[in-house]
């Protein structure tokens, strides 16, 4: 069975790259261009993981944790972001992210971040 991986990211050009590489390591990926698509999809509750970035426009990527586990939503997470502050990554990890990237950000890590999410580790 592949591990569905939902990425949620305003830049279509990071979404296309996460595809292709999650896709490449056998993934089946959703993309989503807002939290807000995400949340209202039917494929909210069918993820095994999600990939988002923290700044979005309208709804954040912390928001979109709090959203998803106030619905019980449990999948793991790991945030992306161009604004990797040390404030941010604090209160991403104390909401429940399993990992924290800094976009431009190596393959290897992402994937490495997503296999651990998936194997119920923390990063």
């Amino acid at each position: 069975m592949h591990s569905v991986i939902s990425v949620i990211d305003d830049d279509a050009s990071v979404r296309a790259a996460a595809d292709n590489l999650l896709s490449s390591h056998g993934y089946l990926v959703r993309s989503f261009a807002s939290a807000e698509e995400f949340l209202q999809s039917p494929h909210l509750h069918d993820c095994a993981c999600v990939v988002a970035d923290v700044q979005m426009p309208g709804m954040s990527g912390l928001d979109l944790l709090s959203n998803m586990r106030a619905q019980g939503n449990l999948a793991p997470v790991v945030f992306i972001t161009a604004f990797p502050e040390e404030s941010v990554r604090a209160s991403a990890l104390k909401a429940g992210a399993v990992g924290f990237l800094a976009k431009p950000f190596a393959a290897p890590a992402l994937i490495k971040c997503v296999e651990a999410a998936l194997h119920g580790a923390g990063s």
